[in-house]
């Protein structure tokens, strides 16, 4: 690993689409700081990718802040950040208590405006690359989907305003919008056959995606070469959110 390779730091890097956003930078040469919450998880990845860690709150704007602050100085440098942080929470509104719509918002949209925030922060003099996750529920109103839906539908709105802001100092912006992924965050789902066979039915390409489908996307978007796609939406939803296939 050269010291001219490229720096990104990943948020939620111990999930499912993180931790594989993370593998495939380590692979490419690029340099990597691996931040979440979960510093078992952490630093058992971390391990594998020789990678430095920070343990962060990414729901703290505050945190976000000094996290990437962190990273910026010990590489030298920051080309990206990535933001796989989020939750899943499926009630229709009258069921979802005051928490659970703070919680979702927060986890959801406040991690996505911190990795905004620092990010821009940090890279305001050489430009980078920004990508955050949204989701197909966001774009297709899906039953019991109320909160999520919210605040998946503001990471677009955040990500697209970012992108014009931050244009002309060289950052790009981009989302990237999943269906349903069997990651450990949504195994309560994909693992009961009987709604896993429902969401497959849901999506066009007929079967559920895996986190492979979503990181690769994520990496081509931090790449310098792609530095004319900026404040972009992107489905891997295997049609869900624009597409019905005959016979499903």
């Amino acid at each position: 690993m050269t010291s001219s390779s490229n720096h990104y730091i990943v948020f939620g890097a111990s999930g499912g689409i993180g931790s594989e956003v993370c593998r495939r930078l380590h692979a490419a040469g690029d340099r990597v700081t691996l931040a979440g919450r979960n510093a078992e998880s952490l630093t058992q990845l971390a391990d594998a990718l020789q990678s430095p860690v920070n343990v962060v709150d990414a729901t703290s704007i505050e945190a976000v802040d000094r996290a990437v602050a962190e990273a910026t100085e010990a590489a030298g440098r920051l080309d990206g950040v990535v933001n796989c942080v989020g939750s899943i929470l499926l009630k229709p509104a009258h069921l979802t208590t005051d928490r659970e719509w703070h919680d979702t918002l927060a986890a959801n949209l406040t991690s996505a405006f911190a990795a905004v925030r620092a990010g821009c922060a940090a890279m305001k003099q050489q430009g980078g690359a920004i990508v955050l996750v949204s989701s197909a529920a966001a774009q297709i109103g899906l039953p019991n989907h109320e909160a999520i839906a919210a605040a998946k539908a503001g990471v677009i709105g955040l990500a697209r305003s970012a992108a014009a802001t931050y244009a002309a100092r060289g950052i790009r912006v981009n989302v990237v919008s999943p269906g349903l992924v069997q990651t450990p965050l949504t195994e309560r789902i994909w693992k009961n056959e009987r709604s896993a066979e429902a969401s497959r039915a849901m999506h066009a390409a007929g079967r559920l995606g895996k986190p492979e489908d979503v990181a690769s996307l994520i990496v081509w978007l931090l790449q310098p070469e792609n530095d004319w796609v900026t404040g972009q939406v992107y489905g891997v939803d295997g049609g869900l959110a624009t597409v019905r296939a005959m016979g499903r």
